[in-house]
């Protein structure tokens, strides 16, 4: 989990007389989550950016395990006329291609000028989301510029709680607890994602550490070679002069 504050202040309710009543530990322990969730933020996120005709941009994406990402995509052509973008691009699609962090690829399908996309990482990492635009089948876009609006939903992010809330007939406070919930558990992935993170790093630390240790010793039996072949060499070579 990246950057999460910890922890929460006790909460205190003011009383009568400037006395302070503490609220129950329950009531505590939620406002502490709620808190929590609040500030942890991370998993939703929105840009636009420009691509050539034959251009390929792509985004890495640090996503953990079993969690879904949801994109949501807006094309518009350069019109040289106005000098304006255009406010939609029939005709012109995007292909969208996705990565795991092994290089296998889970998604790669041909969308059309707006549209949306949706995957569920499997495998804890970075991912690569690719986009680029069918530019060889639309003949306006030769030479031009195209801007993408992209907007990428991770985790929690990715649920609609007014439509979860018609479909399950949830009152506000279960509604509420329902994200609750979701939250909890994404930062939980997060911080299990950490984890690993942590691990590797580990592994690969004392991995280099072994073979600096390895190569040094490498290099210490090369020079007392060296020395013992140049102190052979120097001996031979008195001999010969008569020297010794």
């Amino acid at each position: 989990m990246r950057d999460r504050p910890g922890g929460g202040a006790g909460l205190s309710m003011a009383g009568g007389g400037g006395g302070g009543e503490r609220l129950p530990g329950m009531l505590r322990t939620v406002a502490a989550l709620v808190l929590l969730a609040q500030l942890a933020g991370r998993g939703a996120h929105a840009l636009y950016f420009h691509i050539g005709e034959t251009e390929k941009r792509c985004f890495i994406e640090e996503i953990p395990d079993e969690t879904m990402v949801i994109g949501n995509y807006r094309t518009q052509l350069w019109d040289k006329q106005s000098e304006s973008f255009l406010p939609s691009t029939p005709g012109l699609g995007m292909h969208v291609e996705v990565k795991d962090p092994d290089g296998k690829v889970i998604l790669s399908r041909q969308y059309g000028s707006e549209g949306r996309f949706t995957f569920t990482s499997h495998t804890p990492g970075e991912h690569q989301i690719c986009l680029h635009s069918n530019s060889t089948r639309m003949a306006l876009f030769a030479g031009g510029k195209l801007r993408v609006h992209l907007d990428i939903q991770v985790g929690e992010h990715t649920n609609n709680y007014p439509e979860i809330a018609a479909k399950d007939k949830l009152t506000e406070l279960q509604l509420r607890a329902r994200q609750l919930l979701d939250q909890v558990e994404q930062i939980q992935k997060e911080q299990n994602y950490q984890r690993y993170r942590e691990e590797r790093f580990r592994m690969t630390s004392e991995s280099t550490n072994q073979r600096v240790l390895w190569w040094s010793i490498a290099q210490t039996i090369i020079l007392i070679l060296t020395g013992i072949w140049q102190m052979r060499h120097l001996k031979s070579f008195f001999e010969a002069k008569k020297l010794v």
